[in-house]
């Protein structure tokens, strides 16, 4: 092998080293805070995402492995985020863990292994590669959902979570090997060549386009293949729950455009179709259901339903009548949308994981009565993430959302238009929701003890959650140039 194909892989290789040397290091670690293994994992994550952000400012693209893995702008964006992800939910996560004897050795270790899953899938060029990455980052998150063995909850929550994610990964497989037999290639651009000649047996490929579509879609928790979310939100440990609500949205958005964009364009005007019918549905079943929630986790992964619908409505506007003008902008609203989805959500999870107690887990919407007279700050910074989530300005949220309409609108199409105002209206749904937990902070009586006082270091790092949430929005049009350059790229090198 030549060098490049070790530094297309570089990161990857850091990160697998690294999760295995501090498996074995911890076997030596005595201190139940476990100070020395968290460290060695943030380490790793923080020099891990520095070489990403080396390869993102490069802007070079480079192939390695037989061209089985690529090395792009819009990969390591990706793995550069869920790197940060990572970072800040292990961070969020070491108060809450350490009190529940759940802070293991093992926490980290999968965090870690989940984390290489995210980046093989962010960089993979091959279809046995984003199966690969796939199943190491699903495996990795069932078993940090099962780390509560006691917990009847937890323990239902990990067993839903892994006969569903084993179907859901079944389809996806059986989808791929479809599209296999249809081009007769593994490889992605092998795919899209074959695609555009005409070559591949249509019929055959169409199939295998529905059941990677119900793959992707369970992987991002888009209705109908929703239904392990709120379960599995509400059953696993919250800190588990911020693992399983961030970093993985990235991968699954990274293997949308692996496989549709950069393999099966060609076949668009079939799979925006039915994106265009998960993204309605997850919109009204998202936004419909949550209302009735009483449970702040459960409510926060019926909203992640209906956030992914706005994600596809996204992914559903760029190919029109054939013409590809408008694939930058639309795929490129889309993944500032999870990303900025992301962000929020961390902070989200991060306040709730800040709230418990030892005997405590603050998980219901009246756990935060009154909070802003006991704890204005704390009140302040969730009224932030709770208006990005429903999109008013100037939150980050709120810009996400008029990209995506803006790439709807875009197509001077009737129909996208009319799918642009239904997705307003179903904001407007959602915006009850998410203004009832700020109703509740403000506006209720306070019940129980104020939160106790936690590490400086975890508020710190709220506000900077908070303030990046808030500031993020009107300098949003950085970031959103960089994703839509992102995916320029890879169609100019497709």
């Amino acid at each position: 092998m030549n060098a490049m194909n070790w530094l297309v892989v570089l990161p990857e290789i850091v990160l697998l080293a690294m999760a295995l040397l501090i498996a074995v290091v911890d076997l030596w670690v005595t201190d139940p805070a476990r100070r020395l293994t968290y460290w060695l994992t943030q380490a790793t994550v923080v020099g891990v995402g520095a070489m990403h952000l080396m390869y993102l400012q490069s802007g070079m693209t480079m192939h390695g492995m037989g061209g089985m893995v690529v090395s792009d702008m819009l990969g390591h964006l990706l793995a550069l985020s869920a790197c940060v992800a990572v970072l800040l939910s292990v961070a969020y996560a070491q108060s809450y863990l350490g009190p529940r004897e759940l802070l293991k050795g093992e926490f980290f270790t999968l965090s870690l292994l989940a984390l290489l899953g995210i980046s093989v899938m962010c960089s993979a060029h091959h279809l046995l590669v984003v199966y690969l990455g796939l199943e190491l980052m699903s495996l990795s998150l069932y078993a940090l959902t099962a780390l509560r063995r006691d917990h009847a909850l937890s323990t239902e929550a990990a067993m839903k979570y892994f006969v569903l994610g084993a179907l859901a990964s079944g389809f996806l497989l059986y989808g791929l090997s479809m599209v296999y037999g249809a081009t007769g290639t593994l490889g992605i651009p092998g795919v899209l060549a074959q695609v555009a000649s005409g070559a591949a047996q249509r019929e055959v490929l169409v199939l295998g386009v529905v059941f990677v579509m119900a793959g992707l879609a369970f992987k991002l928790g888009a209705a109908p293949f929703h239904m392990w979310v709120p379960d599995v939100y509400q059953g696993a440990p919250t800190a588990i729950t911020l693992m399983i609500a961030a970093a993985p949205k990235l991968a699954a958005f990274a293997i949308v455009v692996r496989l549709l964009v950069e393999g099966l364009l060609g076949m668009a005007a079939d799979w925006q179709q039915m994106m265009i019918v998960l993204a309605v549905v997850s919109l009204a079943i998202g936004n419909l259901a949550a209302i009735v929630q009483r449970n702040l986790k459960r409510m926060l992964a019926y909203s992640t339903i209906a956030q992914m619908g706005f994600l596809l409505l996204g992914m559903s506007a760029g190919v029109i009548g054939g013409k590809t003008d408008l694939v930058a902008d639309a795929y490129g609203s889309s993944m500032f949308y999870i990303v900025s989805y992301v962000l929020t959500t961390l902070g989200t999870f991060g306040l709730i994981l800040y709230l418990a107690r030892d005997d405590f887990e603050s998980e219901q919407i009246e756990d935060l009565a009154g909070l802003a007279r006991r704890r204005p700050w704390l009140a302040g910074i969730m009224l932030v993430f709770m208006f990005s989530l429903a999109g008013i300005p100037p939150m980050v949220g709120f810009f996400a959302k008029l990209a995506v309409l803006q790439a709807l609108l875009a197509t001077q199409v009737t129909g996208y238009i009319v799918l642009a105002v239904v997705a307003v209206l179903f904001s407007l749904i959602g915006a009850f929701y998410y203004l009832r937990v700020v109703k509740v902070m403000y506006f209720d009586e306070p019940v129980g003890a104020s939160p106790e006082a936690r590490s400086s270091g975890v508020s710190a790092l709220l506000a900077v959650n908070g303030a990046a949430v808030l500031l993020l929005g009107p300098l949003s049009g950085g970031l959103l140039e960089l994703c839509r350059d992102a995916v320029a790229r890879v169609l100019a090198a497709a």
